[in-house]
């Protein structure tokens, strides 16, 4: 029986890791064996097979993952993409309907816009801030209804205590990408949320070597995305299991100081005269604010904001800047910038973009773990 921690800095180490110790290994071996002995397994899913996803190294990650957001499971994948779209299609099948908050990271936005019509199934996007316009969106094969902890790239907060609500009234299954907060801000099972994903290359890894997702959540639920996923192949290696194994361990000493760093940046950038808005949910003036005070131990490492002087004062300071690196991704010790225009949300029209609020000129940042003043010098030099 796995042993039960308290507090998330102790799981993060502790949680999943085999006991006794293999050989006396501190650090999880990698078991780069892609099969293993049979044992008398009675179903295909249970065979000791990588892409089955239960190698001792699949299963430790497991068991530390499900701990940390204190869910009943979790299962890791190929990328978020292949926790994402495993995770909806294990659950809607042609005729099939889906509520989404509108603002989503621009790969879930078009697998749900330009894909789902291929397969049958329908989709009405939802303001995350307004529960009382969901019920008209309602159908009779409405399955599951899907947001994001902090959008991506508005940092919107969605009134995620009626997420939950709507889902149960309505027996809905309910799902939240949870990459942007981390379970050391937010721990969607506490709450009632069925289902959370990741990236599990930005934060939960935080050194931007590996590519992974993970689902966590109700294990009647991530039982039967385990069967999905195992026919659809996104499985991860032993290998980036291995990665991930260790870059978890720090994730709360990164994201902690991460939270820190991005709140003072966002209040340098929301004073200073060239900065025509920021979007942090830990300034007060915030739409999400309360909200997020009230759901969050954090407010994570992730902001946009925009320049007086648009596309082409977004591109001159980009190209100023010395120490964030211009790159897509997010949540890795080094600070990241970019403009989701171009990147994250370039798969996206103009105009579905502006009908969102990304304008071209956005520029998102992921702070990294350099000292926050050399980081606003830094801002502050380009800005100049």
């Amino acid at each position: 029986m796995t042993k039960q921690y308290k507090s998330i800095q102790t799981k993060l180490i502790h949680a999943g890791e085999p006991r006794p110790l293999i050989q006396g290994a501190v650090s999880m071996p990698i078991f780069q064996s892609s099969t293993f002995e049979y044992s008398g397994q009675d179903s295909y899913h249970d065979l000791r097979y990588i892409r089955l996803n239960n190698t001792p190294n699949h299963i430790a990650l497991h068991e530390k993952l499900a701990a940390l957001e204190n869910a009943e499971a979790a299962l890791v994948t190929a990328s978020g993409m292949g926790a994402i779209s495993t995770t909806l299609l294990t659950f809607l099948f042609p005729g099939d309907h889906l509520l989404a908050q509108e603002c989503l990271y621009g790969g879930t936005h078009e697998i749900i816009a330009k894909d789902f019509s291929a397969m049958g199934i329908s989709y009405n996007f939802v303001k995350g801030d307004d529960p009382d316009s969901w019920k008209r969106k309602l159908r009779p094969r409405t399955r599951a209804i899907y947001v994001e902890s902090m959008t991506n790239p508005l940092l919107q907060v969605a009134d995620l205590k009626a997420v939950v609500e709507f889902a149960k009234v309505n027996g809905l299954i309910s799902m939240i990408d949870n990459t942007f907060a981390s379970p050391v801000n937010f721990r969607p099972a506490e709450w009632g949320f069925d289902l959370s994903l990741h990236s599990c290359t930005k934060y939960l890894n935080g050194h931007s070597d590996i590519v992974a997702g993970a689902v966590i959540g109700r294990s009647d639920l991530i039982e039967d995305i385990r069967r999905k996923l195992n026919h659809f192949g996104a499985s991860l290696d032993p290998h980036a299991c291995f990665l991930l194994h260790r870059g978890v361990k720090t994730l709360s000493l990164r994201m902690k100081y991460q939270n820190e760093s991005a709140l003072e940046i966002a209040k340098y950038l929301e004073e200073h005269s060239s900065v025509e808005k920021v979007n942090y949910p830990g300034l007060e003036n915030h739409s999400g604010y309360q909200r997020a005070c009230e759901l969050f131990d954090g407010f994570g490492g992730m902001l946009s904001f925009e320049l007086k002087g648009g596309v082409k004062a977004a591109e001159r300071f980009m190209q100023k800047v010395t120490l964030p690196i211009v790159a897509p991704s997010l949540g890795g010790v080094e600070s990241l910038i970019t403009r989701p225009a171009t990147t994250s949300h370039s798969g996206m029209s103009p105009d579905e973009r502006e009908a969102l609020g990304i304008s071209d000129s956005l520029i998102r940042v992921s702070v990294g773990i350099e000292d926050t003043e050399d980081l606003i010098a830094d801002f502050d030099q380009a800005l100049k």
